[in-house]
């Protein structure tokens, strides 16, 4: 079985494993949020600045366990200075044949009373999968609780050499080593 199959496949053990383990327990599924939002990551290289976003970033919050778990498919990814570095990005640097997603799950760190309206300033420790390498990340995150949803931003930087991203020397001074990411996710409360 290849690795991104794999990885699919535990990220979907791990989502139903999250939403039906309080039904095994008798407890309520209250304790689970969905959420989706969008990612934006900056290349602010010397010769050339790379932006893209992607709108596919799903994933779930245990409330009770403080636990997460986020996807998000690798082409999904828009924006760009051209098609074809859109291209190189998916077949030479992130490989999304091989490497369909990139997943981030782990630990709430901090309290937060998802029933009291406020913003929440907490850490977030997890493993990242990207291009098939894990690396635990912490991440600062800032949650804000409306009446009407909930949102979560964060902002952070990766280090490519950590997920064996390979640089070619001759578009070095064109692409980052460090790539900095903007996240917003929201989960809307039902009425």
């Amino acid at each position: 079985m290849n690795t991104s199959l794999a990885l699919s496949r535990f990220f979907i053990f791990l989502l139903l494993s999250i939403a039906l383990l309080p039904i095994m327990q008798g407890q309520s599924t209250s304790s689970i949020l969905s959420f989706e939002g969008e990612v934006i990551f900056l290349s602010d290289a010397p010769q050339e600045k790379i932006t893209a976003r992607s709108d596919e970033l799903k994933g779930m919050i245990d409330t009770l366990r403080n636990t997460f778990a986020f996807q998000i498919p690798v082409r999904s990814f828009i924006g760009f200075n051209s098609d074809l570095q859109r291209q190189h990005f998916n077949e030479n640097y992130m490989e999304s044949h091989r490497y369909p997603n990139i997943s981030y799950a782990g630990k709430i760190l901090g309290t937060i009373d998802y029933d009291q309206e406020g913003t929440y300033k907490v850490k977030t420790k997890g493993t990242f999968n990207i291009h098939g390498r894990e690396q635990e990340e912490i991440i600062s995150n800032r949650v804000i609780i409306t009446e009407n949803e909930i949102t979560i931003e964060s902002s952070f930087t990766l280090r490519l050499a950590q997920y064996d991203i390979r640089i070619p020397r001759i578009v070095e001074k064109k692409i980052s080593p460090e790539i900095e990411i903007q996240m917003t996710v929201t989960n809307t409360k039902s009425t």
